[in-house]
């Protein structure tokens, strides 16, 4: 494995870096919260830039890039805030269907996706978003060449704009993972933490589906499984963009910040809190990415090491979230100030897929399972 980006991935970074610079500054984010946007306009210009089509196998019409490059445009993602589809999209219902529906059938089903005319998302247990299939209690059955679900997800990311669910139920006792058009059901959004980042609960009872939309052939637990692993790293990866953010406002403000006439960055308190935040970002930063390499190569280590980048991200922004607010004062209070959206994307992160505190347990099971403690 190679743990330095390539002069191409440079590029890709300072590419990304400057369209998301210009295409979703702060006024987008503001826009959104405020009602005045849905974040449409940047998903239509990402899928222009083809950007949905980028980790894509080439037979779904996708670039046949790898994680790395994915997970460097989602790093950006969170470091500008960016609102819209595309993580729910890319990295949580791609992911899903193409481990569960097989390469022949993804690449039909995907070629809409990779083209941004069709938005997913996922609705897989009915609890706190761990994405565990063990935990499924929704079912569906078969009536004559449909199927009839029924069954509450909650907190399903994009729930009320997707244009395809895959909702995964149970069925004759097994884990499947059914296509639910997004028109079929009628989800009601939740209180958003970031409001570019949108939630909805998502009823199933009663809707029916042609039966050709069941994806696979047998239980999808392990396919499952391995989305949820894609789909961990990527918002690690978001994280850990929105909490880099919050250390370039931070620091930038203790060098302007004059206090007894001089910098507050001089006093030794402060030095010492931004000293901390830096740490805990490379720290993600170095397990961010090595996630991405071992989803690259398909390695096996790929399940830990996406639950070592969601703990260290987690971490990152627990730090970054307390003691960015602090150093920024009074200021950092105030909606008129940019810090605040991205303490919102830093916390909702954590959230998703499993907390900082789930995921090293997580990893203390694997340790001990593999007999390497």
């Amino acid at each position: 494995m190679e743990f330095e980006f390539t002069e191409d991935q440079l590029e890709l970074q300072r590419a990304v870096r400057d369209i998301l610079d210009a295409e979703a500054p702060p006024e987008l984010a503001r826009a959104v919260a405020d009602g005045e946007s849905d974040g449409a306009e940047l998903w239509g210009t990402l899928a222009g830039l083809e950007w949905p089509a980028m980790a894509l196998p080439a037979d779904a019409g996708g670039l046949g890039f790898g994680w790395v490059e994915l997970a460097i445009v989602l790093e950006e993602l969170g470091r500008h805030a960016a609102p819209g589809p595309f993580v729910a999209t890319v990295t949580q219902f791609a992911p899903l269907v193409l481990e569960a529906a097989g390469p022949e059938d993804a690449a039909v089903l995907l070629s809409d996706v990779a083209a941004g005319r069709t938005t997913g998302t996922v609705a897989v247990d009915e609890g706190a978003g761990t994405w565990d299939p063990a935990g499924v209690q929704a079912t569906t059955r078969r009536d004559g060449d449909h199927l009839v679900l029924s069954g509450t997800k909650h907190y399903v990311v994009d729930g009320a704009t997707a244009d395809e669910i895959a909702a995964v139920v149970r069925l004759d006792g097994e884990v499947r993972v059914v296509l639910v058009p997004g028109s079929s059901v009628q989800p009601v959004e939740v209180m958003p933490i970031d409001p570019g980042v949108r939630h909805s609960t998502v009823s199933l009872d009663g809707v029916r589906v042609p039966a050709d939309r069941l994806l696979g052939r047998g239980d999808a637990t392990r396919a499952t499984r391995r989305a949820l692993e894609e789909s961990v790293a990527a918002i690690a990866a978001i994280t850990l963009g929105a909490c880099q953010q919050i250390f370039d406002i931070i620091n930038a403000h203790a060098k302007e910040r004059i206090q007894f006439g001089v910098p507050i960055g001089s006093f030794q308190a402060v030095k010492h809190k931004l000293a901390d935040m830096y740490r805990d970002i490379e720290r993600a930063r170095v397990l961010v990415y090595y996630a991405a390499l071992t989803l690259a190569e398909d390695h096996p280590d790929r399940t830990l090491a996406a639950s070592m980048a969601k703990a260290a991200a987690g971490e990152a922004q627990r730090r970054c979230v307390q003691d960015g607010l602090q150093l920024a004062g009074g200021i950092g209070y105030t909606w008129e100030h940019d810090l605040h959206l991205f303490l919102r994307r830093a916390k909702v992160g954590e959230l998703h897929f499993g907390s900082a505190s789930h995921h090293r347990r997580r990893v203390a099971r694997l340790f001990l399972q593999s007999g390497a403690a």
